[in-house]
């Protein structure tokens, strides 16, 4: 385990335009943090500790195309600059790698990122943050990811040989951009998209029970999110556009309904007209992060 302590400039996002300014703040870095093991490989997560915190936490979840590395530039990986604005505000950031497709599939990064959260709650005193006012955070296959979390986050196993596993996997808060939520329901009713149709190239991600038709209806029962909504969804933010064509803007909507429905009393959907898969470098968006750090900050840092 490396440290390194930086001195960032902490980046303002203000009315669509990109400002920089120094400050004397020193930012922590805690680089290549065990959170987990499997099959002689080590899950880490690099920790980001502003120098004024103000004690709550925020897992970034590295995470594309069910795709995650520390800093293989074909994967999604670590950008500090995307933290520069939760870190200004006193936000602690965990950034977390997962594993990926195609050695390992969505359902066993699902279990990584569940373990991420005990693993940050359980060291949450050696951080500094409160365990519980924990938040969560991602884009595309990273927002599937966190509303997995925010839909099947819960108590510990109590009898857990491994101390981190008896505590909570659930979070206080969520925001994300353009998540798959239902792959029974892939952009209309009935469509399987379970690593076909607009997932197609994303089969192997799957694993081998998207093969077949009675797989893939087995896949969009286990891995969507919608179908872990109840109404105790913690407080949940999801920007999309509504020219998506990898995501459906209907996966956030029919998200957003359903938790409505079940009576989740925090839940909004913020829609970016004429915007794809993406635009620009969203996460320095003015409008969008700004938007995101507002949302932890009226359900984490108010509490």
């Amino acid at each position: 385990m490396s440290i390194t302590t930086r001195w960032l400039p902490v980046v303002f996002l203000l009315y669509g335009h990109l400002v920089l300014a120094q400050t004397d703040e020193p930012v922590r870095r805690t680089e290549d943090v065990v959170y987990s093991r499997k099959f002689g490989m080590a899950l880490t997560m690099d920790v980001f500790q502003p120098s004024k915190p103000n004690g709550c936490g925020l897992l970034f979840l590295v995470n594309g195309g069910w795709l995650s590395s520390k800093s293989t530039p074909l994967m999604v990986t670590i950008r500090p600059d995307d933290y520069r604005v939760f870190l200004s505000r006193g936000y602690t950031v965990f950034a977390v790698v997962t594993s990926s497709q195609p050695r390992f599939t969505i359902s066993e990064e699902i279990e990584d990122v569940l373990r991420a959260v005990r693993f940050v709650r359980h060291n949450a005193a050696q951080y500094g943050v409160r365990p519980h006012r924990l938040g969560v955070m991602g884009s595309s296959s990273g927002g599937h990811l966190t509303l997995s979390i925010a839909t099947r986050g819960g108590p510990g196993i109590a009898d857990a040989a491994d101390p981190v596993d008896r505590d909570s996997s659930s979070v206080q808060a969520a925001a994300c951009f353009f998540p798959p939520t239902d792959f029974s329901n892939y952009g209309s009713p009935g469509v399987n998209g379970a690593g076909i149709g607009p997932l197609a190239s994303l089969q192997v991600a799957f694993g081998p029970l998207a093969l077949t038709a009675e797989g893939r209806d087995k896949l969009g029962r286990e891995l969507s999110p919608i179908n872990y909504v109840t109404g105790k969804l913690p407080p949940t933010l999801i920007i999309h556009g509504d020219q998506d064509e990898a995501v459906p803007l209907q996966q956030s909507q029919s998200f957003v309904a359903k938790a409505r429905a079940a009576g989740a009393p925090q839940v909004e959907l913020i829609i970016r007209p004429g915007k794809g898969h993406g635009w620009g470098d969203f996460w320095r968006s003015a409008e969008d992060i700004n938007a995101f750090a507002d949302w932890f900050d009226r359900h984490l840092k108010k509490h």
